[in-house]
């Protein structure tokens, strides 16, 4: 059922009028003239196009009624959609003397044949879905073309084409139902582009972070309802600009190197976040504490600028840490409750041990004011830059190596502390030299302190892992 192909010269055709595409009719009509004969022919989706056509031109060039031929012209739709094959529809009439064509021209019409369109997926497509799916990153697919296209395309890439479903019975869907299905389907076939956007709000609402890739106009909408919209560089316009993204090649792979860094700049600054919240809420509730038993301040302000600027510098350093893989290979949100938590526990073990300090300079070094904040201030900057690297991960701290910089930082900032009150610049700040005897106590106290944090923060995991286990079998 295909119509012979007569070569034609471009000056032998000339187009007259023409009624664009959209995505009501789903077809294209154009009026032209054709070696003198004025024809009109209509291309798009091929149930719109067969359902206005009441005719059927077979290859011998004879037409007949096509309600004979219509369960052979369906069969051969399939047998082209099976193979993975894009396939539209084509019908044409003659209409004698006529230079401008309107909507109710594209009926009756009849149907000579297809245009089947090979677009296999791209060499690696399947590599990067399951890269993808390493990351836990579920993949769906949204596209207009039937199901049995959809599930080709799906077999070629690995993708699981067991949960479908179209967009006719998508429509039946309620709202209320739909997130909770969409979270189940991976393959949306047959989709009218209103419907995209529908689809995304849905897995919004189930609780999904939701990117979404697209480059056409339709796309725009769901671009922009999702949580990142991604785009391509030969996209149009408005595909571009409404995507938080813009790649500047088509290749998946792109994507999973993209989340790969995202989680890492992500996991570096919830580092830093627990660090610089649960250490500024330790010393200020040592800080309190210790103001309300001591009758002198116990540190000067410029000590406390200065114990700030020391211990930042490692904290600024964690911008350049390694992030170990498990926390890559897995999705992260950023949770409040949580940071909250860690703040207050690791805040307070951090106190204790200030605490643990002031009893050492008192009872054991019966300190003056001024070497009370020279001792504190070291134990200060040197515990909490230490700490650094017990709390930058959750494996045990000798398992997860930091970055060169973070490392090289830590050194610096601990010695600096150490030897400061020795030096020249100790008068300019306050600081008096500590006897070594108090070195050895404080080598103790560090000692404690990094192997009860060690002890806090495997509990600490270990408890909001199984809380979320819990939660999650609950929903």
């Amino acid at each position: 059922m295909t119509r012979s192909v007569q070569p034609l010269s471009r000056a032998a055709v000339v187009r007259l009028d023409e009624i664009p595409y959209d995505f009501t009719r789903k077809c294209l009509s154009v009026l032209a003239s054709v070696g003198g004969e004025t024809v009109l022919v209509t291309k798009g989706a091929f149930a719109q196009v067969l359902e206005i056509c009441d005719t059927v031109e077979l290859s011998d060039g004879g037409i007949f009624g096509i309600a004979g031929y219509e369960n052979a012209i369906r069969e051969q739709y399939t047998m082209f959609s099976q193979r993975g094959l894009r396939t539209l529809g084509v019908a044409m009439k003659t209409m004698p003397g006529r230079s401008t064509i309107e909507r109710a021209d594209e009926s009756p019409l009849t149907f000579i044949g297809f245009l089947a369109f090979a677009d296999p997926p791209k060499a690696g497509v399947a590599a990067a879905i399951q890269e993808l799916r390493s990351l836990g990153v579920a993949l769906k697919v949204i596209t207009g073309d039937n199901r049995l296209v959809a599930r080709e395309v799906a077999l070629q890439i690995g993708l699981d084409h067991t949960h479908m479903i179209s967009g006719q019975e998508l429509q039946q869907v309620s709202d209320e139902a739909l997130p909770q299905l969409a979270s189940t389907v991976n393959i949306f076939a047959e989709i009218e582009p209103n419907q995209k956007e529908r689809i995304i709000r849905a897995l919004r609402e189930a609780g999904h972070v939701v990117g979404y890739l697209g480059d056409g106009i339709n796309d725009a909408p769901a671009l922009h309802s999702a949580d990142v919209g991604v785009s391509v560089q030969g996209a149009v316009d408005v595909a571009r600009e409404t995507a938080s993204i813009v790649l500047l090649e088509r290749d998946l792979a792109v994507l999973a190197a993209g989340i790969r860094e995202g989680r890492t700049t992500f996991g570096n600054t919830l580092k830093y976040v627990f660090m610089a919240t649960s250490a500024n809420f330790g010393n200020m509730f040592s800080m309190a504490g210790a103001s309300l038993l001591l009758p002198f301040l116990p540190l000067l302000p410029k000590q406390i600028l200065l114990t700030n600027l020391m211990t930042d510098l490692p904290e600024m350093s964690i911008a350049t840490d390694r992030v170990d893989a498990e926390w890559i290979d897995r999705p992260q949100r950023w949770d409040v409750t949580f940071i909250r938590q860690f703040m207050l526990k690791f805040g307070l073990l951090s106190s204790v041990f200030d605490f643990l300090t002031f009893g050492a300079l008192f009872f054991i070094l019966n300190a003056s004011p001024e070497m009370f904040r020279s001792g504190w201030f070291v134990e200060s900057v040197v515990s909490a830059s230490l700490i650094v690297l017990v709390v930058r991960t959750r494996r045990p701290f000798w398992q997860s190596s930091p970055s060169r910089a973070l490392m090289l930082a830590t050194l610096a900032v601990v010695t600096a502390a150490i030897v400061l009150p020795y030096t020249p610049l100790a008068q300019l700040f306050g600081f008096v030299p500590l006897p070594f005897l108090f070195l050895g106590v404080l080598g103790v106290i560090v000692l404690a302190y990094i192997g009860s944090a060690e002890i806090l923060k495997r509990e600490f995991y270990n408890g909001h892992v199984n809380r979320t286990e819990s939660q999650l079998r609950n929903v």
